[in-house]
């Protein structure tokens, strides 16, 4: 299925590959399409028809220039955390993924320019995300139903990290240069990063960028294991147990070295552009050790050395006809592996998937208030786990997808409604070591969503979003069976599952005025057929294991009502005038709840957080001061712990050196100042793994 499937789509992706720049020749000249570096930092690429910050009815977050520059962490989770309605899995330092809405894994697409990280980071909070965030000129968040048009396992959100390795514009200098330093003290982070781009005659850009990232075990600044373990390993007869009760400050197994070489080039003209670029991912990192208690039990320090292999297709044509505007294209393709290796050195698992996904878009020309564009999307991946920890049989997965996304301006008032099919066929050969006979499955979803929003008064708009979802289950979801020790779990999916459905309302007010912005969601989701996992009997999952003992306890995958609610909340405001410098004020809050019906609150959901900034801001000087307050979770499912409630206050100080280059700046930020212990609800980790404590860092970023 999966090898006739990537032929098909290589060969159609070739046709029009070549087809598109004939076309482009024959386009009018002032067709050119504006180049992503002349638009509005508020513009919004991800919502397919380029959209005002403001004007997208479903929670939505831009981060980009000196904010990027600040937030830089290793992981795309940890960059994003401060955003509104994002937290992150926080599985150490080296693997943290966004969680959006409280949603995490198959309910959450991570996109590298607006398709998939051809990752395994969806199949356990061990595997890191194959996106490297020093690559990113800009990231964007879409929460909510803006997001299903790129795919249904978006009911969380999309995360889309946009970079230039396809160029999109012809530079003016005969050579571009971007880099990026960085040095942390908390896990004596050292990093490097760099890209070229040179124009080669008129229409013709190449692209070259690197990257190096080498860090130690992470310094935490409190104790390793939570009050509650450190009061059970005290109690425990043996010694080395009691000696885990002092075992504080530096977090073992965290360190990691990270490299990346890529190459990209473009053609463009007056009559649409095209290219291309291919990559190479290196990353080797420790696993926070999840220390065992039980004088029997075993503490594994396992590192994991993942490599991908990635080719990258993009197209745009300009059309300027009666019914299309233009015609885009993205295509990529990766090869993805990763080792698990254990503390004597030998290879315990490797998880091997190639992937391959496509997007074509149809944008319309405007006609009055009315545009919109339609689309299709094909995915396909080829998934195999090799080694003794293997839980999953080799499987397939193949989706094809088609949507549309229409909006109509009537006045004050604007209308959109959205829709997706999918048709998902998911197979899984016959395995004897799992027990597991060959499966095959196929799903059709659809999903929509009609929105509707008011201008109140001029900078004010109130929307209100309803949407209907449908998920088809994941592998993992379908066909685990087996001990995994990335969630210390023996899993157990359920071949049997039907589509996850849900109902969803979203209510938004936007507005800004001199000198302050504020942006207010609330949304509330019912879930028909929600997949979760719980714990269950041993002899649920000693009977799928043929009746052998179990190396972890056992978590079956169910299916179950289930409610989600939450709010967030963010505002600037202009404090006054000092001098030359502006005086700000910025804040986000967000909250969620969720629920299974018949079983209680959902796992890892975030608690209350909110974060307050007060910034002295001038042309080429800028002072930042905040605290986060994340409070306490104590409404918790009954296979997790509570989690306390932390305060974090960070500074910052940014300068730009050269005069009239916005984009060169130097960065100096001290975060979590005070050095308290701090760990996240959402971490599958966070009783073994708290967060980093005191970090110094400085970031140079060139641009030239």
């Amino acid at each position: 299925m999966y090898r006739s499937a990537l032929l098909r789509a290589g060969c159609a992706f070739s046709a029009l590959s070549a087809a598109l720049p004939v076309f482009a020749q024959d386009a009018p000249a002032d067709a050119a399409p504006q180049a992503y570096h002349d638009q509005r930092a508020d513009i919004v690429v991800t919502a397919i028809i380029p959209r005002r910050q403001g004007d997208i009815l479903s929670g939505t977050s831009v981060v980009s220039g000196e904010e990027l520059t600040r937030a830089l962490r290793p992981t795309i989770g940890d960059t994003l955390a401060h955003q509104p309605g994002v937290s992150a899995t926080s599985f150490g330092p080296n693997a943290s993924r966004p969680v959006l809405r409280g949603f995490q894994g198959e309910r959450v697409r991570i996109l590298t320019d607006g398709i998939g990280s051809f990752d395994v980071s969806n199949t356990s909070v061990d595997h890191a995300v194959a996106i490297n965030p020093l690559t990113a000129d800009r990231i964007e968040v879409l929460r909510g139903p803006a997001a299903l048009l790129y795919g249904s396992s978006a009911i969380g959100g999309v995360v889309n990290v946009i970079d230039s390795r396809i160029p999109r514009r012809v530079p003016d200098e005969p050579i571009h240069v971007d880099g990026i330093a960085t040095y942390g003290s908390a896990a004596n982070e050292r990093t490097g990063s760099g890209e070229i781009e040179a124009p080669i005659g008129d229409k013709f850009v190449v692209h070259f960028d690197g990257s190096y990232s080498k860090s130690g075990d992470l310094d935490t600044g409190s104790y390793i294991l939570t009050p509650a373990l450190r009061a059970q390993a005290n109690a425990s007869s043996d010694p080395e147990i009691r000696d885990l009760a002092t075992l504080r400050d530096k977090l073992p197994n965290s360190a990691a070295r990270t490299w990346e070489v890529a190459g990209g080039a473009a053609l463009i003209t007056d009559g649409g552009n095209l290219g291309f670029s291919v990559a190479h991912t290196d990353n080797f990192y420790g696993v926070p050790v999840r220390y065992s208690l039980d004088p029997d039990g075993e503490a594994e320090k396992v590192r994991l050395h993942m490599k991908q292999d990635r080719a990258d297709l993009r197209a745009e044509l300009p059309v300027n006809g009666g019914f299309l505007e233009s015609i885009r294209l993205r295509a990529g393709f990766a090869d993805y592996q990763h080792q698990e290796i254990e503390e004597t050195g030998e290879v315990g698992t490797t998880f091997y998937n190639q992937s391959i996904e496509s997007r074509l878009e149809l944008v319309q020309a405007r006609r009055g208030g009315w545009d919109g564009a339609i689309g299709a999307q094909f995915f396909a991946r080829n998934f195999h786990v090799v080694g003794e920890e293997k839980f999953l049989p080799r499987n397939e997965t193949e989706q094809l997808g088609f949507f549309t996304l229409q909006s109509f301006d009537l006045g004050t008032t604007r209308v959109e409604l959205g829709g997706r099919y999918e048709h998902t066929r998911v197979g899984a050969d016959a395995d004897e070591t799992l027990l597991n006979p060959a499966y095959h499955r196929s799903f059709n979803a659809l999903s929509g969503s009609l929105g509707i929003s008011q201008e109140l008064a001029p900078g004010w708009r109130v929307g209100l979003n309803l949407s209907r979802t449908e998920r088809a289950p994941s592998a993992e979801e379908l066909f685990a069976r087996g001990n995994h020790a990335g969630t210390q779990a023996f899993e157990l999916g359920n071949p049997d599952f039907g589509l996850e459905k849900s109902w969803g309302i979203e209510g938004t007010l936007r507005g800004q005025g001199n000198g302050y912005t504020l942006s207010l969601s609330a949304y509330h989701n019912w879930f028909d057929g929600y997949i979760y996992d719980t714990l269950a009997d041993d002899s649920v999952c000693m009977a799928a294991n043929g009746g052998e003992p179990l190396d972890f306890p056992c978590y079956q995958n169910l299916q179950a009502n289930a409610r989600y609610l939450g709010f967030e909340a963010e505002g600037t405001v202009k404090l006054g005038q000092i001098g030359g410098y502006a005086l700000n004020l910025d804040g986000v809050a967000d909250y969620v709840r969720a629920t299974i019906v018949g079983s209680g609150p959902a796992p890892r959901i975030p608690p209350l957080r909110l974060l307050g900034g007060v910034e002295l801001q001038g042309d080429r000087l800028s002072l930042r001061g905040e605290v986060e307050r994340s409070f306490a979770q104590n409404r918790i499912a009954d296979t997790e712990t509570p989690t306390d409630g932390f305060t974090l206050v960070n500074a910052s100080l940014s300068f730009k050196p050269l005069k009239g280059n916005d984009r060169t700046t130097i960065t100096l930020s001290a975060n979590n100042i005070f050095d308290v212990e701090a760990r996240r609800a959402a971490s599958f980790l966070k009783d073994y793994a708290p967060l980093a404590g005191r970090d110094i860092r400085l970031t140079a970023r060139l641009s030239i």
